[in-house]
């Protein structure tokens, strides 16, 4: 009888042994020997986890200032960025090409481990060679302060010389045409916005010039019957006031050209303007000083008496905490918020005090100009009480403004 042969797909199959059937007992682990000898591979490097240092993994190329000549381009270029480097972060005693036996090479090998002939660590130490020496120079130029600020020649690098005296050019790059400007010493007739718009009073009407288009547009006309006498911009560039020879102050939109409202409370002429935040000040030839706040109802919240004269000088400090004021009487006030009397009187001036500037890079810092009789500009500091210099200008100061640690002089 014919043997049929086995399915193809069992025909690979073996019957299970007896040995596959027994169960599998789990193979329990040796304890760790921490005696027996451990032998790394020799082809990896093996770090701890701690620092200690590994000299065989430390990069000792990186303190070898040697530069080995080369023949190529690429080399070249890479030795002399190399050199730079080093001159940059090292000092330009580490920028040039050292010999192989030269007190700094043998220095740096003896620091970071290096060998001599002899196995013996070389223990000659240069001068002036440490990489991390503290360094008592605490006034230094600003080309000094550079990365590349020493005083020596690296090979293809040019070094500009720094002229430290920055050049004020003597004349105007823009003139623009002023009309009917009023020629009086005690008005403030100009002002420039945070959003880089100039206003100017020309005679009975306010004008805006924009820096940036060139374009000019008329703000406002108050009739033959009245003039415009100052002109003040809020912080934020959006409104501006304008003070009228009424007494009158008025409060615009600029983006609108539209009038916000009138605040009444001087009886002459309203000559200076200085706002603070939210609150405006406005100086009078009524001899005071009216705070307003442009949030309340009131005309005025507070009056300032001091003055013998007409107030033509008024600036608050950046940090709207004082207010200083010049008069025709030539005295120089300051104020605090909250106080109705002067806290502090300086009356060095011998002639009308009408440009005055805060710091804004100290504060209390306080500098004043007098007018055709005295020509000369104080500096003050609040904080102590105290006069600190005096210039002689040789012409009457009519306007101040701190700049970048220095101060712009106008004079007529």
């Amino acid at each position: 009888m014919p043997t049929t042969p086995p399915h193809p797909k069992f025909s690979a199959m073996e019957a299970p042994s007896t040995s596959s059937i027994e169960p599998k007992t789990p193979r329990i682990q040796p304890p760790l020997n921490l005696h027996t000898p451990h032998n790394p591979s020799p082809s990896r490097t093996i770090y701890s986890d701690r620092f200690i240092p590994s000299r065989s993994s430390s990069n000792f190329a990186l303190f070898n200032i040697t530069n080995n000549p080369s023949s190529s381009s690429s080399d070249d270029s890479t030795s002399a960025y190399n050199s730079l480097l080093k001159a940059a972060l090292f000092g330009p005693e580490f920028g040039g090409t050292f010999s192989p036996l030269s007190p700094e090479k043998s220095y740096l090998y003896g620091k970071f481990g290096g060998r001599s002939s002899n196995n013996s660590v070389l223990q000659s130490t240069p001068t002036n060679c440490n990489i991390f020496k503290y360094k008592t120079e605490t006034r230094k130029s600003l080309h000094s302060l550079t990365p590349f600020g020493f005083d020596y020649q690296l090979p293809g690098v040019s070094h500009s010389p720094v002229n430290t005296r920055r050049k004020v050019p003597r004349s105007p790059y823009k003139v623009l045409d002023a009309p009917a400007l009023q020629d009086d010493f005690y008005l403030n007739l100009v002002d420039w916005s945070s959003n880089n718009v100039l206003a100017v009073g020309l005679s009975h009407c306010v004008y805006l010039w924009h820096a940036s288009s060139s374009k000019v547009v008329k703000l406002c006309d108050l009739g033959i019957d009245d003039t415009v006498c100052s002109v003040g911009w809020a912080q934020r560039g959006t409104h501006l006031a304008v003070g009228t020879g009424n007494g009158n102050l008025q409060l615009w939109d600029a983006t609108r050209c539209k009038r916000v409202r009138t605040m009444e409370g001087h009886r002459l002429r309203v000559g200076a303007l200085a706002w603070s935040s939210s609150m405006l000040s406005s100086g009078s030839r009524d001899k005071s000083i009216l705070q307003h706040d442009i949030r309340a109802q009131d005309n005025y919240v507070s009056k300032l008496s001091g003055h013998k004269s007409e107030v033509c000088g008024l600036k608050w400090s950046y940090d709207n905490r004082e207010l200083a004021s010049g008069g025709n009487d030539n005295r120089l006030f300051v104020w605090n918020q909250h106080s109705t009397q002067p806290v502090l009187k300086y009356c060095e001036h011998t002639a009308a005090v009408k440009a005055i500037a805060w710091s804004p890079h100290l504060h209390g810092l306080l500098a004043s100009g007098g007018g055709t009789a005295d020509r000369c500009i104080h500096f003050w500091n609040t904080t102590t009480n105290s006069h600190l210099n005096c210039m002689d200008t040789g012409s009457q100061v009519a306007c101040l403004c701190f700049f970048q640690l220095s101060f712009k002089i106008k004079v007529l």
